[in-house]
């Protein structure tokens, strides 16, 4: 990966020069994906939402509910897990009337089994959200994601505390168009794939890691705008502020395993494309 170290070295070494001066741009806004698809999981908390995405499905629905539109799981699927909320019915007095209404109240969760559509079989059901499945086709590297067995989805963001996920060797799951979160995502997956992702958690080390690859990342393809040096910084400096570290240190701390992961995804994208250049 020397060639691909290089171009990621060089890359890093300009954007560690741009934070040391504070010469940055201003935090890109992120853009958050809303789904049209009409399925019922799309009326689900961001976090089971989440749930779904990141166990590879863009679709999932309990068993009963895949019999209603005439599809039924397959023998030997395993289900993964949502959380349901529990409710109670309460009384409770009217602030401004003092009147006594009816009212629930959250008193805990439980968990329902639900199996992702490609678990099941039968009837076709209509297509998914198009533009977002266009967004997904269009990010750059995703085919190196995808060469790793990973799956790309997205989920409805904007109510997320995450702007973006990634599940160890399983799924990357996208809440915004953000193609700095997008980067971000797949250099944990380098990161886990070189053996290095060990850290527990939201670690300075792998946070470090991940935003600082996703901006050197998106230099080297072409993205300079998109790397967004200026929340970038923003994310680095919060997580190195709570380990009791100066950023431009942080960074220098993971330089070497950043420009590794960038060079892994770099040397993929031009192993996977090669037998295509070849067939063309």
């Amino acid at each position: 990966m020397t060639r691909f170290y290089g171009k990621a070295e060089c890359a890093a070494t300009q954007i560690l020069a741009a934070f040391q001066t504070g010469e940055l741009p201003g935090k890109l806004a992120p853009l958050f994906i809303h789904r049209t698809d009409n399925v019922p999981c799309r009326q689900w908390s961001w976090s089971n939402q989440l749930l779904t995405a990141l166990a590879g499905h863009c679709d999932a629905r309990g068993f009963r509910q895949w019999e209603q539109v005439g599809r039924h799981v397959r023998k030997g699927e395993k289900s993964f897990q949502i959380l349901v909320p529990i409710t109670k019915k309460v009384e409770r007095k009217d602030g401004e009337t003092g009147q006594t209404v009816d009212g629930f109240a959250l008193v805990g969760f439980k968990s329902a089994a639900v199996f992702g559509y490609s678990q099941t079989e039968g009837k076709p059901l209509p297509g998914l959200d198009g533009d977002v499945a266009r967004f997904l086709d269009s990010l750059p590297l995703v085919d190196v994601a995808r060469h790793w067995g990973l799956s790309v989805d997205a989920y409805n963001g904007r109510e997320s505390k995450a702007l973006g996920w990634y599940r160890p060797k399983t799924a990357i799951a996208l809440g915004v168009k953000n193609l700095a979160t997008w980067a971000h995502e797949l250099v944990h997956a380098a990161d886990d794939r070189l053996g290095k992702l060990t850290e527990r958690g939201q670690h300075w080390r792998s946070e470090t890691v991940a935003e600082l690859g996703g901006a050197v990342l998106l230099e080297c393809v072409g993205h300079p705008v998109e790397a967004d040096r200026g929340g970038a910084w923003d994310y680095i400096q919060h997580y190195a502020k709570d380990a009791g570290l100066e950023p431009i240190s942080a960074c220098q701390k993971v330089l070497g395993r950043v420009c590794d992961a960038v060079a892994l995804i770099l040397e993929t994208a031009d192993a996977v494309r090669q037998p295509v250049a070849m067939a063309a």
